[in-house]
């Protein structure tokens, strides 16, 4: 089973949600509220799409290269974790 199936429901919500903060920029901007407003609106969704980005990276390193917890060399799942690590740092 792969790993975005396992974990659809969870997922979908996540982009239902970023529709949601999609739609209020459209909102936003058919109201034409300021600039600076439309502009926070858009970090929020840039935000939630980075979040989803790292969350579906972080699970398909698990799932398809190395899961560091289950991983017997120590090396590969320390680089693994590394890994991990530096897309959530990337992607904040």
């Amino acid at each position: 089973m792969s790993h975005t199936i396992k974990h659809k429901s969870k997922l979908v919500g996540r982009v239902r949600r970023i529709k949601g903060q999609l739609d209020a920029v459209e909102r936003a901007l058919e109201s034409e509220i300021g600039c600076a407003d439309v502009l926070m609106l858009v970090a929020s969704v840039r935000g939630a799409i980075n979040g989803l980005t790292a969350e579906l990276l972080e699970d398909h390193i698990r799932h398809h290269v190395v899961d560091p917890a289950r991983e017997k060399d120590p090396e590969r799942a320390q680089g693994a974790a590394d890994l991990i690590d530096v897309v959530r740092t990337y992607l904040k």
